[in-house]
């Protein structure tokens, strides 16, 4: 699988507040100009799972890899 680097995920969900959704993160995302790659890795992440902060996101993404 397609690594994503973990200052790009934080670039593209600058401004996003937390704690937040899967569907929050990629639409976050997505309003910050992330690709389909980036989106695609954030639409894996679990359903039920509310992210406390930025970290918890890149631990979740990194555990996808």
């Amino acid at each position: 699988m397609a690594t994503v680097n973990p200052i790009d995920l934080q670039k593209h969900l600058k401004g996003m507040n937390y704690p937040a959704s899967k569907q929050d993160l990629v639409e976050h995302a997505k309003s910050n100009g992330a690709d389909d790659k980036m989106l695609d890795m954030l639409e894996q992440l679990p359903d039920d799972e509310e992210f406390q902060t930025p970290t918890e996101v890149n631990q979740a993404v990194g555990e996808l890899e």
